[in-house]
């Protein structure tokens, strides 16, 4: 039985050693311990996955809300959001027309926030801008998240020389699909992400007849086009369709302030 539990502490003491060389080999952080995507060779945050190409784009898409649209944020106060934990209104810093994600004032712990209003099938309009200021790195560096319908993860992080598992990049279906490309722009300018989501769909019965797709532009470029979710966001994990209706869109607080402005959605029909 020692024996046994002395050979247990080796192969973990192995395993653990070859995620750190792998890492260290290509300058990339991520996990091989992790399950296998469903329709792919790659492990959940594997940093084995090929790197999306880089491009440069120009600028961030700047663009106005139609007349059919919800204004979610206009610079001028957070009325359509409120705290996901208590649904308390939302305290985060506004100033100059910009809003920038701050911890709980009570708690100092992080505050996500959802909006009042359920959303399914839509489109999505929104600018963000990673903070300048921090020494921070991978996945820690510029980290929040828009996770639509409360569940599905288009991850925001300041990806710009910041080599992290591609599934896990700014414009990645988080834990699933990266970006067909890395197009953002440097550490502190403005990026925009101009989204369409195609909710799940389910039968009577609660079974899946439809999974939800998701086309991404990330600063006017085609990053992810009509790509399918396999399930809900995970981290380090593959998580299974439940059958849910219309949801907030949730926007996370990951320790990181990062900023964001011109937020607005269309609902599709």
């Amino acid at each position: 039985m020692v024996n046994n539990i002395l050979k247990g502490l080796a192969l973990t003491l192995i395993s653990s050693a070859s995620l750190i060389t792998q890492a260290a080999e290509n300058d990339v952080f991520g996990y091989t311990n992790t399950p296998i995507i469903p329709g792919t060779n790659w492990h959940v945050h594997d940093p084995r996955r090929p790197q999306p190409e880089v491009v440069k784009p120009k600028s961030a898409v700047i663009q106005q809300a139609p007349s059919d649209a919800i204004v979610l944020f206009d610079g001028s106060n957070m009325d359509a959001f409120e705290r996901t934990k208590d649904g308390k209104a939302v305290d985060w810093l506004i100033k100059d027309g910009v809003v920038t994600i701050q911890s709980d004032k009570e708690t100092g712990k992080n505050q996500s926030i959802r909006t009042k209003e359920k959303l399914a099938d839509m489109q999505l309009h929104i600018e963000w801008r990673s903070p300048v200021n921090t020494d921070k790195k991978r996945q820690q560096k510029g980290n929040s998240g828009l996770y639509i319908m409360g569940r599905y993860e288009v991850q925001i992080l300041d990806s710009y020389q910041n080599p992290v598992y591609p599934d896990g990049q700014a414009a990645a279906l988080y834990g699933q699909t990266p970006p067909l490309v890395n197009a953002s722009l440097p550490t502190g300018e403005w990026q925009s992400y101009d989204i369409v989501f195609e909710a799940p769909r389910f039968d009577d019965q609660g079974k899946l007849i439809k999974k939800a797709h998701a086309t991404v532009f990330h600063n006017g470029i085609l990053v992810q086009h009509r790509t399918p979710l396999n399930g809900p966001t995970g981290h380090k994990s593959v998580k299974k369709y439940q059958a849910h209706g219309p949801s907030p869109l949730v926007i996370q607080d990951h320790s990181s302030a990062v900023s964001f402005r011109n937020i607005w959605v269309r609902k599709l029909d």
